[in-house]
């Protein structure tokens, strides 16, 4: 199964904006999607990441998956996507999976403003954005 609050993100993208990305999304219960290693050098990625991952637990939310991308047609980083519901990713090169109802944003925003205009707006990722934004907020607040 796939994740349902996706921040597809790029190390082209100026580092503090992509450090907050990666630290409010994890916050969130989020996952943070590069599309693949740039230069094809995983050896320059993980230099890239060293330089936006403030939390080793961090790493947890950090993936690649060109799949993803493909399923959602992302052509723009950061891009915000909440799925309203589970969904399979299929495996092929070439396969495109069938994505459920979603709500999708690209622009250079902050992760609450994204969740906070799905949750506000109701559709259909309003309930996972409200949850998320719960989780940024953390215990207490």
């Amino acid at each position: 199964q796939a994740p349902l609050f996706m921040v597809f993100v790029s190390l082209s993208m100026p580092e503090p904006a992509l450090k907050a990305i990666i630290r409010d999304a994890s916050q969130a219960g989020g996952i943070v999607v590069f599309r693949g290693f740039p230069n094809n050098s995983a050896k320059q990625f993980i230099a890239g990441l060293s330089k936006v991952v403030d939390d080793q637990s961090q790493f947890a939310s950090i993936g690649i998956d060109p799949r993803l991308f493909r399923a959602f047609d992302v052509q723009a980083a950061p891009t915000y996507v909440v799925a309203g519901s589970d969904f399979d990713l299929c495996d092929g090169i070439t396969c495109k999976t069938q994505v459920p109802p979603h709500d999708a944003m690209s622009g250079n925003v902050s992760v609450r403003y994204a969740l906070g205009t799905f949750a506000d707006e109701g559709g259909p990722g309003a309930l996972v954005a409200r949850i998320a934004l719960r989780n940024l907020d953390g215990p207490g607040r």
